[in-house]
């Protein structure tokens, strides 16, 4: 019999020796009975040998362990996305500020070309505009101030006629007067008086009235420049009367 068949053996006497002795033993007033259990009780034998049991716990331990090696390695794999993960995000945080950041530099930047070329713009603009101040030209309130005056208003709108020319007209006229008025003539008759210093009457002053001025036909200004108007279109020119026109 093998060494590790005959240590389960005897072990498994003593089992049976132990339960027969706990059979045999009774109190003393009572009776004591003897049975054949010892006897006829089969023991059973193993013929496995320990070296194989030992195997079986280690091959439990080894599957065990490796077990818990994939777990730690399935803890690892998932702790290793996770930071990789994470490691992502903050790239891409850190890129999309670098996005913004860059792009905020840019408008800054267009904003202050734009405010340059504004103000470039606006200096251009300045230096172009120049303001010329116009010195006004006072004329005296007399005879040769009027006649000065309605030469300058002549030279301007084309009208032909000379100091002296309007000079001699006016005084036949009206001996310089501005109020002058005839209610004697022809005119004066049907009911249309000259008036003024050059005896314009009121539908010829109408008509031949020079824009910017007066439209009284008493103004010196006005009577002057609408006479000499209407000389020029009648005459050629003021110089060219010499008599009532």
């Amino acid at each position: 019999m093998p060494k590790n068949t005959r240590k389960i053996a005897i072990a498994g006497a003593a089992t049976l020796g132990a339960a027969a002795l706990a059979f045999s033993v009774v109190p003393a007033d009572a009776q004591t009975t003897t049975t054949d259990a010892v006897s006829s009780a089969r023991v059973a034998y193993s013929t496995t040998p320990v070296q194989a049991v030992k195997a079986s716990v280690t091959d439990q331990l080894a599957t065990t362990s490796v077990k818990v090696d994939a777990i730690e390695a399935k803890k690892k794999a998932a702790a290793a996305a996770a930071a990789k993960k994470k490691a992502a995000a903050e790239a891409a945080a850190k890129a999309a500020a670098a996005k913004k950041k860059a792009a905020a530099a840019a408008a800054a930047k267009k904003a202050a070309a734009a405010r340059k070329a504004a103000k470039e713009a606006a200096s251009r603009s300045a230096k172009r505009v120049v303001v010329k101040k116009v010195a006004t030209k006072s004329y005296a309130n007399n005879l040769d101030g009027w006649i000065k005056h309605s030469l300058d208003i002549m030279k301007a709108k084309g009208i032909p006629g000379s100091y002296s020319g309007l000079h001699r007209n006016i005084i036949r006229e009206s001996s310089g007067n501005p109020k002058a008025i005839n209610n004697w003539d022809i005119n004066a008759i049907n009911g249309i008086p000259s008036k003024g210093l050059l005896q314009v009457i009121p539908p010829t002053f109408t008509a031949y009235h020079v824009a910017g001025t007066s439209w009284n036909i008493y103004d010196p200004v006005a009577n002057i420049t609408a006479a000499a108007n209407y000389a020029a279109d009648k005459y050629g020119t003021i110089d060219n009367v010499d008599s009532a026109y």
